[in-house]
């Protein structure tokens, strides 16, 4: 599957952002979608991921700000970025695993797309 993410930019603190993924291919519906990010000089950490059905999950330091949701007619999964923090400031990947459970583990996300930049400063 191939994704397009899109929706980054330059935020003040407390503010908000959507990112976009749009996926082609008629597997959508079978993946696990996540985002992930990547600070410079950090790994790549899973912010948000959603199952095809089921409760999605979120890294602890976005919890009650972030929310991961699935459009599977449109083939698009979002992240909704409120209350945004400096410490956000990362790349964000878009990725589908085949797998039917979330993992944390990027190696388990066999579709990457190209990454859009989040900056958070005032």
């Amino acid at each position: 599957v191939q994704l397009q993410a899109s929706g980054g930019g330059l935020v003040q603190p407390g503010g908000s952002l959507r990112l976009s993924c749009a996926a082609s291919g008629s597997i959508f519906s079978s993946n696990v979608m996540g985002w992930y990010r990547q600070a410079p000089g950090k790994q790549r950490e899973l912010v948000a991921a959603i199952p095809r059905s089921g409760y999605p999950n979120y890294a602890d330091s976005v919890k009650g700000r972030f929310t991961i949701s699935r459009d599977n007619a449109k083939n698009t999964v979002y992240l909704q970025m409120n209350s945004l923090k400096p410490e956000d400031t990362a790349v964000y990947y878009c990725a589908a695993s085949e797998d039917g459970i979330i993992s944390r583990s990027p190696v388990r996300y066999t579709s990457w797309g190209q990454g859009t930049q989040v900056t958070v400063s005032s």
